[in-house]
């Protein structure tokens, strides 16, 4: 499996804070069937910086951490950059870590109560440059949760959303475990990671959210999943989405 989000650079965010940290990290994800990580620590979340020279460094740091070791996990750098106005500008300058080499995609946080009005404006500059936003656990933003179809606008220009694993099979609670299902039961999310960040409270649960996807939706889905991880990973085109809109009962709530 590829998990393309996970915190486990240590000391740079709220994710691992030391090398035993990161090696219990990794142990966990090989021993779940994980053999591709893509590090993604914060960056310009009001909280962390993390600037692309260091997780470069640090990154490469790890991986030869890991063969001494003899952990067989193969690391790449990355970021989960918190949307910020001047982020075109930041990609121009190059300064932004994106998904894959060839710069196609990159993951992008949105506040957990917001999607920021000019969000779609910057959206539309970036896919016209080639770039392909890849919104990150849609189904624990409030906007999102509040009317999924929030999200589909966003799919309609050309964007990507990835949920977090841990969230289908309840570890953020009911609300955000129904909200990550119907997501799901609507063809909303083309990728599903991790977003680990320690053993103990924020595990992978990757292997966990396959099996029960797979359960409920068929493992032809699971294996959508795996490859679209796996085309991000190498800068390659996804398959179109069949997503669907979600229709609102007469109650209120949507089904």
């Amino acid at each position: 499996m590829i998990d393309l989000h996970c915190h486990i650079l240590p000391g740079v965010d709220d994710g691992s804070q030391n090398e035993q940290d990161a090696l219990d990290l990794a142990r966990a994800a090989y021993a779940s069937g994980i053999k591709y990580i893509l590090c993604t620590p914060h960056h310009h979340n009001g909280r962390f910086l993390n600037p692309k020279a260091d997780i470069i460094r640090r990154v490469s740091a790890l991986q030869a951490l890991l063969d001494r070791e003899k952990i067989p996990l193969k690391v790449f750098e990355g970021q989960e950059v918190r949307i910020f106005e001047e982020l075109p500008s930041a990609i121009a300058r190059d300064e932004i870590l994106f998904c894959d080499l060839s710069k196609k995609y990159l993951l992008i946080e949105f506040p957990t109560t917001d999607v920021p009005n000019y969000t779609s404006q910057m959206f539309t500059q970036l896919l016209a440059r080639k770039h392909t936003p890849v919104i990150v656990h849609p189904e624990r933003n409030r906007v999102f949760g509040q009317d999924p179809n929030k999200l589909v606008d966003f799919l309609e220009m050309g964007c990507l959303a990835q949920l977090t694993a841990p969230s289908y099979v309840g570890v953020f609670g009911k609300t955000i475990q129904k909200t990550a299902r119907l997501m799901v039961a609507h063809e909303m999310v083309q990728l599903v990671a991790s977003d680990a960040h320690h053993i103990q409270k924020r595990g992978f649960h990757l292997k966990e959210a396959y099996a029960a996807i797979a359960r409920d939706f068929g493992e032809e889905r699971t294996a959508y999943y795996e490859d679209n991880a796996k085309r991000v990973l190498n800068g390659d085109a996804l398959p179109l989405s069949s997503y669907t809109r979600v229709k609102k009962t007469i109650f209120g709530n949507f089904k």
